[in-house]
């Protein structure tokens, strides 16, 4: 199984037509075939220190392996979503897994 997990920081974070943008584009790139499961998500309540809620929106891809996701990677879709809403965020950063 392969993980991949993204999570975005918006640029203005007062700006709703921003945040609804990219959420919609985040629900959009959950569509793609080659992804088994995908949650798309804001930051939950929780407050501990070793927590951080700082950025505005998650998404978890779940792919059977890495052959899988590198076919995601190259996905026209995906080259979509980048094009359309990569201006909307400040910050993005990558955590992928294997199990």
């Amino acid at each position: 199984m392969f993980v991949h997990t993204v999570f975005f920081w918006l640029k203005e974070k007062d700006n709703d037509e921003a945040r609804q943008a990219l959420h919609e584009g985040l629900k959009e790139l959950a569509t793609i075939a080659e992804i088994q499961t995908a949650y798309v998500g804001t930051p939950a309540s929780t407050r501990r220190p070793v927590i951080d809620h700082t950025y505005d929106f998650s998404i978890t891809f779940i792919f059977p392996d890495k052959a899988t996701q590198d076919i995601y990677q190259d996905h026209p879709d995906h080259h979509k979503f980048i094009d359309a809403c990569s201006s909307l965020w400040d910050r993005v950063q990558v955590y992928d897994a294997v199990s």
